[in-house]
């Protein structure tokens, strides 16, 4: 049965080369991945809304509050009995995991990421862990795209651009907002936004939209209506308000990098999990409104039903008094970022983007509130408007992807009333942030590995090169002790290469020996026995070293020194050598594959 249907796809894969171009396929291809993501989004959604749903049953209504304690430990414990006994590899955390694969991996995502998430993140999420589905909604269809592109045999940049495509159809199918899914995967996945990968971005946009439709219909997550137009005595306020949500930007990040890094250093999965679980549980307990994504309490927010947000504070006490309902929707947006971080710490599944909606939608309002009950302005905010945009301000900073920021919002409130506020907000957010924090969340630690992909073509051209193929090891390894005669026979006689590494005993690497170190003497045999390696080696021009170096690093090497091969040490020893035509000439053939037309 299974070899007559490997025949079957075979005869098709004949047929679709014969009678679909390839262009023709990538456009197919990508309406079929946007249907993919559409329901992973739709399938994942309806997942967490089960389990929420179970969780608020009748069951235990009674205790509900006391079970807000102990719900966030209990999915965490699920989440990590999955990983290690049903997934049994590493579930990576959504969109990073699918930068990392599109920057080292060529594009190549495992099997096990297209349905890993769909049960990881809602245990996570509906029991209460303070993080979004967003992320892994994309990178579930992200997977579906990479291994559609490797079933049908397509290139490296072709399983780019469906990953794109993938992302942008579970953006679209998510907010319903296509033309911002776009802008999405240009942003976020460094895509050239050409002719060529724009209509299969935009395919797997429209067939995403189509499919939430199909299954849920009109519901969407942020419900909004403007009902106040923007006016031109505004514009002062809004840019005090891109200073503040850079401001809070700064903070999400650095808050979030700095508790990340804390929970790195417990190796034991299950300390993190006790830890994070019970601080998470800790804060969801006295804080509800923390509990799970967030949108109910966003989407109060942009309705103006503060009160429905504070009602369950942490002093169980009707709230009159205007400052102290401030200081407690301030305290949403501090410990927001503290829940996500514990969460992520603690070993969840989730994404960044609903957390940065929360603490934008509150941080633009909270300045509005401000504004208005100073006393200091005579001027009145639009308390709704300020919290939308608030949100792509904090989308700009934390995400740093201000197009998306600026589409997103124009899409979900129906127009381009918000446009010029949007612009102020988004632009002065993004650029204060990028100073102080010079990536996203999604792509700082491979900025810091140097493996991020960039809008830089020469750059993500050196970091998609296979640095082991470039890597020679077929020289003949010299020891300083040994004389000159057996340099000459041993090595010079036997060997092709004109120069040779010189390692100690361990393997070492101690200098380099050249032909034209010895060229002089190597016919001189009274000296054979009297002269030695170690009298004639010399340092090399410069060393790579095989954990840390980049291809760009890599190449700036060989500029400086003036080398054309440079030895390479792997955990402190003699590995190879690399040349600097072998480099080039790959670089030149990874340009020519990823530039070709699709």
């Amino acid at each position: 049965m299974f070899s007559n249907s490997k025949i079957l796809f075979r005869k098709f894969l004949k047929w679709r080369y014969q009678h679909i171009s390839n262009k023709q396929f990538i456009q197919i291809a990508s309406a079929v991945i946007g249907l993919l993501a559409g329901l992973g989004a739709v399938v994942l959604k309806n997942i967490t809304h089960f389990i929420q749903r179970l969780l608020e049953g009748e069951f235990i209504r009674d205790i509900h509050q006391a079970f807000y304690f102990i719900f966030p430990i209990i999915g965490l414990l699920i989440v990590l009995f999955v990983i290690k006994y049903l997934v049994k590899k590493k579930v990576g955390h959504g969109i990073p995991s699918t930068l990392y694969a599109i920057s080292k991996q060529k594009g190549i995502m495992s099997r096990h990421q297209m349905w890993a998430s769909l049960i990881t993140a809602p245990l996570t999420v509906g029991f209460g862990g303070s993080v979004g589905l967003e992320g892994p909604t994309v990178a579930t269809g992200a997977a579906l795209g990479s291994n559609f592109a490797r079933l049908f045999h397509l290139n490296q940049t072709t399983r780019t651009l469906l990953i794109g495509a993938a992302a942008a159809g579970a953006m679209s199918s998510i907010f319903k907002a296509p033309i911002a899914a776009i802008v999405f995967a240009v942003e976020i996945f460094s895509l050239e936004l050409t002719l060529a990968s724009m209509i299969p971005l935009l395919l797997a946009s429209i067939t995403a939209i189509l499919t939430s439709y199909f299954f849920l219909g009109d519901d969407v997550l942020l419900h909004f209506q403007i009902q106040d137009k923007f006016i031109l005595n505004d514009v002062l306020f809004y840019v005090f308000l891109g200073v503040v949500t850079a401001t809070i930007s700064i903070y999400f990040s650095k808050a979030y990098f700095a508790i990340d890094d804390k929970f790195k250093q417990f190796a034991n999965p299950y300390k993190r999990l006790l830890i994070g679980g019970f601080l998470i549980g800790i804060m969801v307990y006295f804080i509800p409104p923390l509990f799970g994504e967030g949108y109910e309490t966003i989407n109060n927010i942009l309705k103006g039903n503060v009160g429905d947000v504070i009602i369950n504070n942490i002093f169980q006490t009707e709230i009159n008094n205007i400052w102290i309902i401030i200081l407690l929707l301030i305290g949403l947006i501090v410990f927001k970022v503290v829940a996500m971080s514990f969460t992520f710490g603690a070993g969840g599944i989730g994404g960044v983007f609903a957390p940065t909606l929360f603490t934008g939608s509150i941080s633009g309002y909270v300045f509005a509130i401000i504004v208005n009950y100073s006393n200091i302005f005579s001027h009145q905010l639009s308390l709704t408007n300020f919290a939308m945009v608030g949100m792509a301000g904090l989308m700009a900073g934390v995400l740093q992807a201000p197009l998306t920021a600026i589409f997103l919002i124009a899409e979900i409130t129906g127009g381009y009333e918000l446009f010029v506020p949007l612009m102020i907000v988004v632009s002065i957010s993004f650029i204060i942030t990028k100073i102080y924090v010079p990536h996203n969340i999604y792509a700082a630690e491979l900025a810091r590995r140097g493996e991020l992909i960039t809008h830089n073509k020469d750059k993500n051209v050196l970091m998609m090169l296979d640095l082991d193929k470039l890597i020679e090891t077929n020289f003949v390894l010299l020891y300083p002790e040994m004389t000159l005669g057996e340099v000459v026979n041993n090595a010079v006689v036997k060997s092709s290469r004109n120069h040779f590494p010189v390692v100690n005993e361990e393997h070492e690497f101690l200098g380099i020996l050249t032909l034209n170190d010895i060229r002089s003497i190597m016919f001189d045999k009274d000296l054979y026995d009297k002269v030695k390696v170690g009298s004639l080696m010399h340092s090399a021009s410069d060393i790579i070293y095989y954990e840390k170096d980049s291809a760009e690093e890599i190449l700036n090497k060989f500029k400086m020194s003036g080398a054309w091969n440079l030895v390479v040490l792997k955990n402190g020893k003699y590995f190879g050598f690399m040349s600097k035509s072998r480099l080039l000439t790959a670089y030149r053939r990874k340009l020519i594959d990823v530039t070709a037309n699709l």
